[in-house]
């Protein structure tokens, strides 16, 4: 018969108290008062302060952006018992407390050149009310780069203390219309616009942060904003949007027993830019979830204007493991302009392997899959968006899985004669 247990007998490790998962939560007070995981990146966040003033962060969809920002927002709103046992607890003085303005294209999708004016028009209105500012009277809505002038001045003049501006998707309204160049290239202007004021409002801004999917160029969109620093491509800040393996076997320790780790890594691991590799968020966290395998990234944003355009440049999809790609080539990106390189390295579906400087100043990076489920998935939907029906597709995958686990040379034969016999020759 087993004794009891008395307080002088070891029970074992303790095992860490299982939390709530962020899936979708993008506010930082909301994931702190409830019982939220949270991968601290505090300390990224006061190196950015300390360091500089204007940035810019290209990152891929649903990798923690919007929660960074909101990060940041509290930060500079002081409230300080959001961030008991972080980093920045002891690293920042509470007594400053900055107004901060936040603009987010996340929500809607505008069609045209006066939705977006509209949309922008909410969201000046939203701060306002945010910062207890009144709108003044003799200043007419519909001029948007106008009012955000108006409302930084105004909130500087209001506190005291220069403004903090945060805007989070910045390019969706022109992603969004990407596949019509013309209501692309309108959104492109009337952002470009509103941008344009953040040059000109400098003496009364602290802080200035930018995020978005792609990287579209300065002429094309921050004409005469020189003092934006881009940090997507900076090693140090590599993993400021996403989870480290360290940061996965501490934070998340709980969730990890009953999981291959092994597989977890090569399914969901591998983004990287230039430092640190780090896991997709989403990923991560719907893994833990369903405890099952899945692509659950791939499957939340379906890229049919990618497949298209690799579609009509013939993109050698083979080479996609292995694409060699010089810098100026990966920034480059604008509505009559999208390199195939570009765009797959800037939506995520292909991520940094390795980079070399053959000649000084000049560096050249070689691209792959990033992981697993991107390789897996993106050539499933390549098969279907090169002409392979989804049926077909589908058992022609079934039947090649099968052929190679029961190493039969002779059916895969067979099985690649039929596939391109299958091709139109023309």
């Amino acid at each position: 018969m087993t004794p009891a247990a008395t307080p002088h007998m070891s029970l074992g490790p303790v095992q860490p108290r299982r939390m709530n998962l962020p899936i979708g939560i993008q506010s930082f007070a909301k994931l702190r008062e409830e019982g939220y995981y949270y991968v601290d990146k505090t300390a990224y966040a006061l190196r950015l302060i300390r360091e500089g003033s204007h940035y810019f962060l290209s990152r891929p969809r649903r990798f923690g952006k919007s929660l960074f920002l909101d990060t940041l927002k509290e930060l500079f709103e002081g409230n300080s018992p959001l961030f008991e046992g972080l980093h920045a607890a002891d690293h920042w003085d509470w007594t400053r407390r900055f107004p901060v303005i936040r603009i987010s294209f996340g929500g809607g999708v505008p069609k045209n050149r006066a939705d977006l004016a509209m949309r922008v028009q909410e969201i000046l209105r939203t701060n306002r009310e945010t910062l207890g500012l009144p709108r003044p009277a003799d200043w007419p809505e519909a001029d948007t780069a106008g009012n955000l002038s108006h409302l930084i001045r105004q909130a500087h003049q209001a506190s005291g203390q220069r403004v903090v501006v945060l805007i989070d998707e910045y390019d969706k309204p022109i992603l969004d219309n990407i596949s019509d160049s013309a209501v692309a290239t309108d959104m492109r202007e009337g952002l470009k616009d509103l941008y344009s004021v953040l040059k000109d409002a400098d003496e009364y801004l602290k802080f200035v942060f930018l995020t978005g999917v792609s990287k579209f160029s300065k002429v094309s969109l921050f004409s005469g904003l020189n003092n934006l620093q881009d940090i997507t491509l900076m090693p140090e800040y590599s993993a400021i949007c996403g989870y480290t393996q360290p940061e996965v076997d501490t934070v998340f320790a709980p969730e990890l027993p009953g999981l291959d780790r092994e597989e977890v890594r090569r399914w969901y691991n591998g983004y990287n830019w230039l430092g640190e590799s780090v896991y997709n968020p989403f990923d991560l966290l719907l893994l833990f979830r369903n405890r099952k395998f899945k692509p659950y990234w791939f499957e939340t944003g379906t890229p049919i204007f990618l497949i298209q355009l690799l579609a009509e440049r013939q993109f050698f999809t083979p080479n996609l493991s292995q694409v060699v790609a010089h810098e100026k080539l990966l920034s480059t990106f604008d509505v009559g302009n999208i390199p195939p390189e570009a765009l797959l390295f800037q939506t995520g579906y292909l991520t940094i392997r390795d980079s070399r400087e053959p000649l000084l100043g000049n560096w050249v990076y070689t691209l792959g899959y990033p992981n697993r489920e991107v390789e897996s998935s993106l050539n499933m939907a390549l098969l279907t968006g090169y002409g392979l029906s989804e049926q077909h597709a589908l058992t022609t995958r079934l039947a090649l899985i099968e052929l190679l686990q029961t190493r039969n040379l002779a059916g895969m034969e067979s099985l690649f004669h039929a596939l391109f016999a299958g091709i139109p020759h023309d």
